[in-house]
């Protein structure tokens, strides 16, 4: 099973992490049956949620949402440090009027904001950060939201190649954080490392590139290690029956009795995962009496 993996510099002023999502963003795929630009917008933000996850502490998770104006409108996954990851968009079957933009995922998204929500066990409300979008390719967002919300300066390179039929072949990325305090030096060496290479981390993990390849090109003539990150990646879902119930109840008393006059089970499909849920006739009348009576106190 692969994990997203982290490294520093030997002088501890730069931290990385870089990963091979491939399969995970795969079974995005195939569970939500995205088209080209779906996938690489969620695909992107799985992957930026796992590396900045990979950063965080035992049991905490980060959210990533993009609302934007255009058709897409809105990607949102989450991933938590111990390597579970979803994601998923409303419109995952919409496709560019025009051949030239079938990939152009900035004009999809439009112009708009990025929130970044951190979930801590035992804290009933999120750390939420908001910024405006850059760009809309989710990378370049996510960069500037560190800086503006951290003052954290990086490179975040995410990637996603899909053959000519658009299905996955590949995807990953890297972040690339710099610490106060570093070196003018060390800087000046990544930014020219950039400026050499041209690096498309896509194309590194089709060829058969580790997550370690993502990460040498940037950090060339700079000293790094390894940090133990022991936790395998994994495409989770936590809907449950009780959620999809929870979920109901928002039709109110009179949705649930439309669903009941139909005289038939109702069926549910979570969109981010595919797993189907049937609520009986009994049971959608059983939840309609608790509403009611919730109603009523």
């Amino acid at each position: 099973m692969k994990s997203v993996e982290r490294f520093v510099t030997n002088d501890f002023t730069v931290r990385i992490a870089a990963v091979d999502a491939t399969d995970v963003v795969k079974e995005m795929q195939a569970l939500q049956q995205t088209m080209p630009l779906a996938t690489l917008g969620v695909g992107r933000a799985m992957v930026g949620a796992l590396l900045m996850a990979s950063q965080l502490k035992e049991g905490q998770e980060v959210g990533i949402l993009l609302k934007g104006n255009g058709p897409i409108g809105t990607i949102y996954a989450e991933a938590s440090f111990d390597g579970s990851v979803r994601g998923y968009s409303p419109n995952p079957s919409y496709q560019a009027p025009e051949q030239v933009d079938a990939v152009n995922l900035s004009k999809a998204m439009g112009f708009g904001t990025l929130t970044v929500a951190r979930h801590q066990p035992f804290q009933r409300q999120p750390f939420n950060g908001t910024v405006e979008m850059v760009s809309g390719e989710v990378g370049d967002d996510i960069a500037h939201y560190l800086h503006q919300s951290h003052q954290i300066r990086s490179i975040v390179s995410l990637g996603v190649y899909l053959d000519t039929f658009g299905q996955v072949k590949s995807a990953g990325g890297v972040i690339i954080e710099v610490m106060p305090g570093v070196e003018d030096d060390v800087i000046n060496k990544i930014e020219k490392n950039v400026e050499t290479h041209a690096i498309s981390v896509s194309k590194i993990l089709l060829e058969g590139g580790t997550p370690e390849d993502l990460v040498k090109p940037y950090l060339e003539g700079i000293p790094f290690t390894r940090l133990p990150h022991d936790h395998p990646m994994r495409y989770h879902c936590p809907c449950t029956i009780d959620r999809v119930k929870r979920a109901l109840t928002t039709l109110g008393v009179e949705g649930l009795q439309e669903m009941i006059d139909d005289n038939k089970p109702a069926d549910i499909t979570c969109e981010v995962c595919g797993r189907k849920y049937q609520l009986s006739i009994e049971e959608l009348s059983d939840l309609r009496e608790e509403l009611r009576k919730s109603q009523m106190h």
